[in-house]
C-alpha cells in the first residue's frame, strides 16, 4: 500500500485554473454590492419610521449610528484575525449574520429598541464582510500578481460599497411604495445569499498561505499605532466617514424637506431614487479620485477633495429653499466630493501598513475610522435638534444648514491629520 502523500497542497495562485485578477476583482466587487442590499434601507425609509414610531431626530440618529457602533465593537477582532486565519471563514459567518439582521428587521422589529438590536447585528455582520472581503481579495491578488500596485482594485472594491448602498436606497423606496417596509427588508435577505455564492463559485478552493504572520497577540495593535503614515490615513478616514455616513443617513430626509419648502418639486422626484443616483456617482468619483492620486500624489488629492467637500457642506443645508432642481444638482456635486477621496485613503492605509500587519492595519483603519461613521449620523441628528428654536430639528432651513456646516467642519480635520502625521523621511505619495 503506497504511503499517504504528505506534501502540502500548493497555494491557490499556483493552480492554472485559478481566476484572472480581473475576474477575481469583478467577483469580489459583485459580492460586496449584493451584501449591501439591506444596508441603507433604514435611512432610505427614515421619514416613515420617524412618523410611525414617533421618533425624535436624536433617536433616529441613534438607530442610524448604532449600526456603526456594532461594527466598531466587532471589527478589531474580526479583521485582525484575518492575519492569522483564512478570511473566508469569517466572511461566510458574517454573511449569515447579515441575513439574520435583515430577516429580524423585516419580521420582528416594532419600534426603537428592537430596531436598535437588529441594527447592531447588521453592524457586526458588516465588520466581518467589508474589510475581510478586501483582505480576501488583496491576498489572492498578491498570490496571483505579486507586488503589483493594487490601488485600482481597492478603488473598485471600496466603490462597490457605494453602489450596493445606492441599490439598497432604490430597492427600499420601490418595495416600500409597492408593498411596505417589512417587505423591503425581507427582499434584503437575498443579498448575503448571493454574495456568499459568488465567493464560493469564483475564488480558488483555498486561500493563499499566511507567509507573514504577525508575532504579537491578536489584539496587539501597537505596530500599527506606531506607524505615522498609516495613522494619518486612519484619522483622515475617520473624518471622511463622519461626513459620508451622516450624508447617507440624512440625505433622504433632507431632500424631502427641500422638496416641501422649495419651488419646482414634483411627484416625479423620488427622494430615494435621487439618493440612489447620488450613491451611484460614488463609483466614478472614487475611481477617478484614485487615478488622480496616482499622478499627483495621494496627500495632495485627498486634501483638495476633502476641503472642497467641507466648503460645499457649509452651503448645502442653507440652500433648501432654492429651486428643487438646483438642490438636487448641488447634492449630486457634493456626493461626488464626499466619495472622491474614499479609495485613495484606504489604498494609502493598505500601502502604508507594516509588514505582516495588513489585516491589523485594516482593523485599526476600520475601528478608528468607523467611530466617525457612528458619530456622524448621531451628531447630525443632535445638531438638527440643537439648531432649532423648538428643539425639534429638521423643521427649519437654519437647522439643516448648521447641521451640514458642522459636518463640513469635521471633514476639514482630515487633511490636517494627514499633514501632521506625514512621514517626513519619505516622498509624499
Amino acid at each position: 500500500m503506497a504511503p499517504a502523500d504528505s506534501t502540502p497542497p500548493p497555494p491557490a495562485s499556483s493552480s492554472p485554473s485559478g481566476p484572472s485578477p480581473t475576474k477575481l476583482v469583478v467577483a469580489m466587487c459583485a459580492a460586496e454590492i449584493a451584501s449591501m442590499l439591506g444596508a441603507a434601507m433604514f435611512p432610505a425609509l427614515l421619514p416613515g419610521f420617524i412618523a410611525e414610531w414617533r421618533l425624535t431626530n436624536t433617536e433616529a440618529g441613534w438607530i442610524n449610528g448604532i449600526y456603526y457602533a456594532g461594527y466598531l465593537g466587532a471589527v478589531p477582532a474580526l479583521v485582525s484575525l484575518t492575519d492569522r486565519a483564512p478570511p473566508r471563514r469569517i466572511y461566510y459567518l458574517c454573511m449569515a449574520l447579515t441575513l439574520i439582521s435583515s430577516a429580524g428587521f423585516a419580521w420582528m422589529t416594532t419600534g426603537f429598541w428592537s430596531a436598535m438590536a437588529f441594527r447592531v447585528v447588521a453592524g457586526v455582520a458588516l465588520a466581518g464582510t467589508y474589510m475581510p472581503g478586501l483582505k480576501l481579495m488583496t491576498d489572492h491578488l498578491k498570490a496571483i500578481a505579486g507586488d503589483k500596485d493594487q490601488s485600482r482594485a481597492v478603488a473598485f472594491y471600496t466603490s462597490s460599497f457605494g453602489i450596493g448602498t445606492a441599490i439598497s436606497y432604490y430597492v427600499a423606496g420601490v418595495a416600500a411604495t409597492t408593498w411596505d417596509w417589512h417587505t423591503a427588508f425581507a427582499i434584503a435577505t437575498v443579498g448575503p445569499v448571493v454574495a456568499a455564492a459568488l465567493v464560493a463559485i469564483s475564488l480558488p478552493a483555498r486561500d493563499p498561505a499566511l507567509t507573514d504572520a504577525p508575532d504579537t497577540h491578536l489584539l496587539d495593535f501597537r505596530p500599527v499605532l506606531r506607524c505615522r503614515a498609516a495613522m494619518g490615513y486612519v484619522l483622515a478616514y475617520t473624518a471622511h466617514n463622519f461626513e459620508l455616513f451622516a450624508f447617507r443617513s440624512w440625505i433622504v430626509a433632507y431632500l424631502v424637506f427641500a422638496a416641501a419648502h422649495g419651488p419646482g418639486a414634483s411627484a416625479g422626484w423620488s427622494a430615494t431614487a435621487i439618493a440612489a443616483a447620488v450613491n451611484l456617482l460614488g463609483l466614478p468619483s472614487s475611481v477617478l479620485g484614485n487615478e488622480v492620486a496616482r499622478h499627483i500624489g495621494r496627500h495632495r488629492t485627498i486634501t483638495v477633495v476633502m476641503l472642497s467637500s467641507a466648503a460645499l457642506a457649509c452651503v448645502l443645508g442653507f440652500s433648501a429653499t432654492m429651486p428643487f432642481w438646483a438642490v438636487v444638482a448641488l447634492v449630486m456635486v457634493y456626493g461626488c466630493t464626499v466619495t472622491g477621496d474614499s479609495a485613495s485613503i484606504t489604498a494609502g492605509a493598505v500601502n502604508a501598513s507594516p509588514q505582516g500587519y495588513r489585516g491589523a492595519t485594516m482593523a485599526v483603519h476600520s475601528c478608528i475610522g468607523f467611530t466617525g461613521a457612528f458619530a456622524g449620523p448621531l451628531m447630525f441628528g443632535v445638531a438638527l435638534d440643537l439648531a432649532s428654536p423648538s428643539g425639534i430639528g429638521g423643521e427649519t432651513v437654519a437647522s439643516w444648514g448648521w447641521a451640514f456646516a458642522f459636518t463640513g467642519t469635521v471633514v476639514a480635520l482630515g487633511p490636517l491629520a494627514l499633514f501632521l502625521l506625514r512621514d517626513r523621511t519619505q516622498p509624499q505619495n
